[in-house]
């Protein structure tokens, strides 16, 4: 059963690769609004902001970048989803000898490799920028392994969204508060410096976690307790988004 399922989630992700393949621009256009934010913060607003470190602000404000990168590439994974539903697809797929959660996650598995390919992007335009890190292979391990898990959440967030959305528009729409989510945080800026209310906020949402980790892991300095705040906030997301987004696929197709 368990090879059945392994096997049909591997031909179902190469069908929708090859989909990515043949339309590179989905990883173009995730890719360029971090890009910009990052030409922005750093040549036109980073010399006027304290970060308190003393550092590069391109090194600073890189794991927040990262984060916007992927909240805006899963949008995608909505909308293709939504395309196969509306498409006809999962009727399709309902007729023929596959493994049904097969069909998700060969989208999630998608978002992931895509995800990646923009993330590894971002880091080469910040590599350019001046971006500079000692971080270990170990550290870096982490980083990656701290990024695929947030990918996987909020793509198990995005497949909720295709499954539930009533129009295209509708499909998509989910992420722009997780884009913004990023920029009250200590993703740019230190918490401290926000008005008590926000700063209370961002310091107890979870982007701040997982930015201050990330950037611990860069600069080579201790991870404290942020590491498990981070996998905890990560691995309930993802627990949680997982159970809703079966649940509802599983009413979509009875």
């Amino acid at each position: 059963m368990t090879s059945h399922v392994l096997g049909d989630t591997r031909v179902l992700t190469s069908r929708s690769l090859r989909h990515i393949l043949r339309s590179p621009d989905t990883i173009i256009t995730t890719a360029v609004t971090p890009v910009a934010l990052m030409l922005l913060f750093v040549y036109v607003f980073g010399g006027a902001i304290n970060t308190g470190t003393g550092g590069s602000y391109v090194n600073y404000m890189l794991p927040g970048i990262l984060l916007i990168t992927i909240a805006s590439g899963v949008a995608y994974t909505a909308y293709r989803l939504f395309l196969d539903l509306q498409g006809g697809i999962f009727e399709r797929f309902q007729s023929m000898p596959i493994a049904r959660s097969s069909v998700l996650w060969a989208h999630v598995l998608t978002s992931l490799a895509a995800n990646l390919v923009s993330v590894a992007v971002v880091v080469g335009v910040a590599l350019l920028m001046g971006f500079r890190t000692g971080a270990s292979p170990a550290a870096w391990l982490a980083a990656t392994g701290i990024l695929v898990l947030f990918t996987l959440a909020l793509t198990w967030i995005a497949v909720i969204a295709g499954l539930s959305a009533k129009s295209v528009d509708g499909a998509s729409a989910f992420s722009y508060p997780l884009i913004f989510l990023p920029f009250i945080s200590s993703a740019f800026v230190p918490t401290g410096s926000m008005p008590g209310p926000v700063a209370w906020f961002a310091q107890n949402q979870p982007v701040t976690s997982i930015v201050n980790t990330i950037r611990a892991l860069f600069a080579q300095e201790p991870v404290s307790t942020d590491i498990w705040i981070t996998l905890a906030w990560l691995v309930s997301i993802l627990a949680i988004a997982y159970a809703f987004a079966i649940s509802i696929y599983r009413r979509k197709i009875s």
